[in-house]
């Protein structure tokens, strides 16, 4: 299969671009599906030590990707402890 693509890249170079942005929006998507599954407070891997995780989320942790003027140091503590 990868002869095959090798060939047809040698006789239609113009495709060499297509493969080079697919591979990269792949890898970067797994790369943020992978963030989501490790860094997210909604994903519970560990259920018997941990089974919920979000309770233990303090009002300065970061857990969205991007915020736009957000400063998170300086938010304060306004829900209950469970």
């Amino acid at each position: 299969m990868l002869a095959t693509i090798r060939r047809q890249l040698r006789h239609h170079p113009a495709l060499i671009p297509l493969f080079f942005f697919i591979g990269g929006g792949t890898c970067m998507s797994l790369a943020y599906l992978a963030r989501l599954g490790l860094r997210n407070p909604d994903v519970c891997w560990d259920r018997k030590n941990n089974p919920e995780p979000w309770n233990k989320l303090g009002p300065t942790d970061q857990y969205k990707f991007f915020t736009v003027n957000m400063d998170y140091s300086k938010l304060k503590k306004d829900r209950p402890d469970f």
